[in-house]
């Protein structure tokens, strides 16, 4: 599973949209069916959500390490 990123675009302004999509093989080829729809969200969400699904766990915060 993997988060998906829609973006729309609504009088010049752009609004993004995430949905939680599986991916499976029907018939022999790869689908994709919407688990969730998880609804608007801001850009700065876009990588944390990423992250929560992802399955190597990139870290999201730094340490300064002088």
């Amino acid at each position: 599973m993997f988060i998906k990123i829609l973006t729309k675009t609504i009088n010049g302004k752009v609004h993004y949209y995430a949905s939680l999509v599986e991916n499976k093989r029907v018939n022999g080829k790869v689908k994709q069916f919407v688990k969730a729809n998880l609804g608007p969200v801001t850009e700065d969400q876009i990588p944390y959500l990423k992250a929560a699904y992802s399955q190597k766990k990139p870290r999201l915060v730094y340490d300064d390490v002088e």
